[in-house]
Order: structure tokens, then C-alpha cells, then sequence
């Protein structure tokens, strides 16, 4: 797959999911952004990482290269402050329709412009190989990402057992505690039952 093959399907993938936003409600609206994220991410990533910076030396696409960088910075802050909010409010709503129109202009800045621009800039060779190394890239991110997800879960998985257990030593010891002062006090009173005894004879 070529580099700008590569691009546009992530563009189209994250097109789809803004347009899956704004039909969703409450927490489902939530979860659709959490992949907004993560594929934003992803894409922006292997772009600064490897796309990027073979455009910047040619004169042809090095200001749009800059100016793409900017973009991203953007979309990052505001990927940043949206990750905060626990609910759709109105006000995150707002700020998700802000993402969209700027990923949108990016885009079709991206297409129209740097694509074409970079297209005359680079070999086929150097499109090819350029896509093939943002591929892998993006696949080791994913695997990564996964993996430290669910590290995550087994980790509050195994917090979540040791509270359990630690909760039901804690009964154990409560009620072992309990046990030996009510026999105590038993004993206590068998002891004052005969001392009483002995002393009416």
C-alpha cells in the first residue's frame, strides 16, 4: 500500500466515526470519541514519525509540511481537554463539533494540497516504501497499546482481589476478636456465679 492510500483510508475511517458521534447519545457519544482518539492518534503519530519529515526537505511541500504540523498540535489540545470530561455535555459537544471542522480542513488540506505536492516531490519508490514503514509502524503501536491495556485490567484485577481478601481477613480477625471477648465474658461470669456461691455457704 502506498502512503497516500494508507492516509486516506485512516481519513475515511475517522470520517465514518464523527459521523457515528453525531448520532450516538450519552455514554454511547463517549465511546465512540474514546476511538476518534485513539485513531487520530495513531494516524498523527506515524505522520510526525515518518511522512512528515520526508516532506519537509523538499521546497515544494516544506511550508504545508509546517503548517500540517500546527494542525496537529491543535487537534491534540483539544483530543487533550475533551479526554477530561466523563459525560457528553453541552459544552463537549461544542468542542467535538471544533475537532471535526479542524480535522476536516486538515484533510482536505492534506488531499488537494500536500498529497498531490508530495506526489511530484517523491519517487514511486519512496511513496511505496514510505507506506509500508507507516503500516508497521501502525501495527506495533496497536500491539503495544493493547498490551498495556490489558496489563491495566490485570493489574486492577488483581488490586480488586487483594482488597476482597484483605476485606475478609479483616472480618476474620473482627470476628475472632468478638468471639474471644464474648467468652471471656462468659467465663466472667461463670467465674462471679461460684465465687458468689462459696461465699453463701
Amino acid at each position: 500500500m502506498d502512503a497516500f492510500n494508507l492516509l486516506k483510508a485512516d481519513h475515511r475511517k475517522v470520517e465514518e466515526l464523527f459521523s457515528q458521534l453525531e448520532s450516538a447519545s450519552g455514554q454511547a457519544k463517549m465511546r465512540v470519541f474514546e476511538q476518534i482518539k485513539m485513531e487520530l492518534e495513531l494516524h498523527t503519530h506515524i505522520e510526525e514519525k515518518i511522512f512528515y519529515p520526508a516532506l519537509e526537505k523538499p521546497k515544494q511541500t516544506h511550508d504545508l509540511t509546517l503548517e500540517a504540523y500546527e494542525e496537529h498540535d491543535v487537534v491534540k489540545k483539544l483530543l487533550g481537554e475533551m479526554s477530561k470530561a466523563k459525560s457528553a455535555t453541552e459544552e463537549w459537544q461544542a468542542q467535538a463539533k471544533v475537532l471535526q471542522e479542524n480535522v476536516e480542513h486538515h484533510v482536505e488540506e492534506e488531499e488537494n494540497e500536500l498529497f498531490e505536492k508530495a506526489e511530484a516531490a517523491l519517487s514511486e519508490e519512496q511513496i511505496e516504501a514510505l507506506g509500508e514503514q507507516m503500516e508497521a509502524e501502525k501495527e506495533r503501536k496497536q500491539r503495544s497499546a493493547t498490551k498495556s491495556s490489558s496489563k491495566k485490567k490485570s493489574a486492577n484485577k488483581s488490586a480488586s482481589k487483594s482488597k476482597s481478601a484483605s476485606t475478609a481477613q479483616k472480618r476474620t480477625r473482627a470476628s475472632k476478636k468478638s468471639g474471644s471477648k464474648s467468652s471471656s465474658k462468659s467465663s466472667g461470669t461463670k467465674r462471679s456465679k461460684k465465687s458468689g456461691k462459696k461465699s453463701r455457704r
